[in-house]
């Protein structure tokens, strides 16, 4: 098993095309065709991780934050990210990042908080736009079925419950080919009419080269017309955050309470109470102050997140309940996520990897400590 297969198996998850435009995802250190003898999975890349990564076999860690977030001009060991890309290449270990790659993904950083909080009736925050694109192109009659079918099979035309999704319009398609051209109907020079479909299939932005690679391997013609299109429509499964209710309401006392046992942290900063019952809650793991506008005007009574500034806690105007319950403690369960996900893949693809492991870190890398 190679590097770039456990880097697929993570994109066909959280896809890097999903990632925010700022982030650094991907693989950051290493070579891709490198095989695989363990994989550590950790929270940050630090140089205690690097040491563990070593003491335990592994040449590939799959890190949430990137270590390599802003360009490096020298590697002179000065700072700890230099030491860290230092010892990672001295000792032959590759490090992948997903962080808002997985942010995104529904099935990511925060449907884990909402699992932890048993929150039902989910829903994305901030879904992410442009991320729905359109596929339209022309074929003759008696290649349609197999041309649409090959577009299918590599993952366009799903619209939430449904697959094999298109729209078909019959028409008359016009062509002349010239001197150099091969046609497959008609003759060169000859100008020719032929009974087409028009078909159109949307898909995921991130399966673009996938849907041109089975137009162009299944399309008869020499020269395929199409047109790729980006919709308005949100997709409602990938984006920021995500908003549910609890099975019970609970008073904002009761609520913060369960947050401190929930996240291991004593300490919560909060804005001031509104006297509401919680039953409806936001959450966004990491740095997620942006999102306080849309979290209130999907009318959440509370919202779980980290990195809170003094003046987004008046812009809360009495209307819900922000807590902070830091960074570190918001994104603490991501690694298990990761490790469960690869450790079902490896056993399904890959059983026979030779160190036979995805390893949890077992580090703390909360950088701030709490007196």
């Amino acid at each position: 098993m190679t590097v770039k297969e456990v880097m697929d198996w993570m994109e066909e998850w959280a896809p890097l095309a999903y990632a925010e435009e700022f982030d650094n995802t991907g693989l950051l250190v290493g070579d891709k065709r490198s095989e695989v003898t363990g994989i550590l999975v950790t929270l940050d890349t630090l140089e205690s991780v690097v040491d563990e990564a070593i003491k335990e076999k592994c040449n590939l860690i799959v890190s949430f934050h990137p270590i390599l977030f802003k360009g490096l001009k020298k590697l002179t060991g000065s700072t700890y990210v230099e030491r860290v890309v230092q010892k990672a290449i001295r000792h032959d270990i590759a490090i992948y990042a997903v962080h808002t790659a997985l942010d995104n993904a529904w099935n990511g950083v925060n449907a884990v908080i909402c699992n932890k909080l048993q929150l039902t009736e989910r829903r994305i925050l901030i879904p992410q736009e442009g991320t729905i694109k359109k596929l339209v192109t022309y074929v003759p009659h008696k290649a349609a079925d197999l041309l649409r079918n090959k577009i299918f099979e590599v993952g366009a035309g799903n619209i939430g419950n449904y697959d094999h999704c298109s729209f078909n319009i019959e028409g008359i398609g016009t062509f002349r080919g010239n001197e150099d051209s091969n046609p497959i109907i008609g003759q060169k020079g000859e100008t020719r009419q032929e009974a087409e479909i028009q078909i159109g299939i949307t898909f995921a932005k991130h399966l673009e080269a996938k849907v041109l690679k089975a137009l162009f391997e299944s399309h008869p013609y020499e020269e395929v017309a199409f047109e790729i299109t980006t919709l308005e429509n949100s997709n409602q499964h990938i984006g920021m955050g995500m908003i549910g209710t609890l099975s019970e309401a609970l008073s904002e006392k009761d609520f913060l309470q369960q947050l401190k046992e929930t996240f291991s942290t004593g300490v919560i900063r909060h804005s001031q109470f509104t006297g509401k019952k919680i039953k409806k809650v936001a959450v966004l793991g990491g740095s997620g102050s942006f999102a306080l506008g849309a979290a209130k005007a999907l009318g959440a009574d509370a919202f779980v997140t980290s990195d809170v500034k003094y003046h987004d806690f008046f812009a809360t105007e009495d209307q819900i309940l922000l807590t902070d319950i830091g960074h570190y403690e918001s994104e603490q369960y991501t690694k298990e996520l990761i490790v469960a996900y690869l450790s079902k893949k490896i056993s399904n693809f890959a059983p026979a990897l030779s160190a036979g492991k995805v390893v949890l870190s077992k580090l703390n890398t909360n950088p701030i400590s709490y007196y």
